[in-house]
């Protein structure tokens, strides 16, 4: 699957928002995933328990191991009201219509349709949310010692190469560098 990038421009975020909202599973995953930052192991791993009626969510990470906890924004906690509404705790947060576990690749094939749908010409998939949070939180907060502890990196450089900032800033200073 390769590197992806974030969604940087906001009007393609609403634009994918748009066309995921005829699938309320896909609006949902699509809205957590952008606005919490986690990897698609740690989303497709939640079961509606562990968001309903709640107002953070904790999980252990997939990959660290290491125990993570962050509240639910507002956005996010009224859709998450309504997905889980009539929903047993036990059950998988995200199904397929036969009720079984979302897989990976059903949840990368939604993302980088309604991505190639909206006409976005960089290469997408299921961590173009982490990475779209990433840059957004970085974009609005400029805390990159934050964002690196969010995201569980080691060092400041890696948190920016991997968001694309890096990249985005030596595009920058070509651009307004004349001589």
């Amino acid at each position: 699957m390769g590197t992806v990038e974030p969604i940087r421009n906001l009007h393609d975020l609403k634009k994918i928002e748009q066309l995921l909202s005829s699938n309320t599973r896909d609006l949902v995953l699509f809205t957590l995933g952008t606005n919490s930052g986690l990897r698609i192991s740690d989303i497709l791993a939640l079961d509606v328990g562990d968001v309903k009626d709640k107002t953070y969510i904790q999980l252990t990470e997939k990959k660290t191991k290491k125990i993570k906890k962050f509240p639910i924004n507002s956005k996010l906690k009224t859709m998450l009201k309504e997905f889980t509404k009539n929903r047993i705790n036990d059950e998988p947060l995200f199904t397929t219509k036969f009720k079984n576990r979302l897989s990976r690749v059903t949840a990368y094939y939604t993302i980088r349709n309604a991505c190639q749908k909206a006409k976005l010409d960089e290469k997408f998939g299921t961590h173009t949310m982490r990475k779209t949070f990433g840059y957004h939180h970085y974009k609005k907060y400029k805390d990159i010692a934050m964002l690196q502890k969010i995201f569980n990196h080691s060092n400041p450089v890696i948190t920016l190469k991997y968001i694309g900032i890096e990249q985005e800033e030596i595009y920058n200073s070509y651009l307004n560098f004349i001589l």
